[in-house]
């Protein structure tokens, strides 16, 4: 896609906090890349950072709809296309809409899960939220 982009290979960890302390790396530069479903049926990616937590409801507002549930690691996989630990911000099995927290707009990069769970992909922000086409909002308390 013409993007500036770098993997980081590390041992193998799920959790966003094992892979930021193991990189050396900023939990709050870290995403959660959580694959979620509206109450339409619709499934979305939510991107928050690492340090964080997802407000279902703020998330709900920024797409328009009444409720938005995460669904559990192995559908999310089934969908994303990759394992959870290892969900990239751009390039899912499954075409979705984006809402990407705009508390990470602070940085020129972000890491995100790099397609398994020993990779992290360094991604520019503005790359994300373009290849996207992402909805910026506060989704994340």
């Amino acid at each position: 896609m013409g993007v500036w982009y770098r993997f980081i290979q590390k041992p193998e960890t799920v959790h966003t906090a094992d892979a930021a302390r193991v990189v050396g790396v900023d939990l709050s530069r870290v995403t959660k890349n959580l694959v979620s479903e509206t109450d339409r049926g619709d499934y979305v990616i939510l991107i928050v950072p690492g340090d964080r937590r997802v407000n279902l409801k703020r998330a709900a507002e920024a797409l328009g709809v009444e409720r938005v549930r995460l669904v559990p690691f192995d559908q999310a996989e089934q969908i994303s296309g990759y394992p959870p630990g290892g969900t990239p911000s751009v390039g899912h099995k499954t075409r979705m809409r984006v809402v990407f927290d705009k508390s990470l707009l602070c940085y020129e990069t972000i890491y995100c899960g790099g397609g398994s769970r020993d990779k992290l992909l360094e991604l520019k922000t503005k790359d994300v939220i373009s290849l996207n086409e992402a909805v910026v909002a506060e989704i994340s308390t």
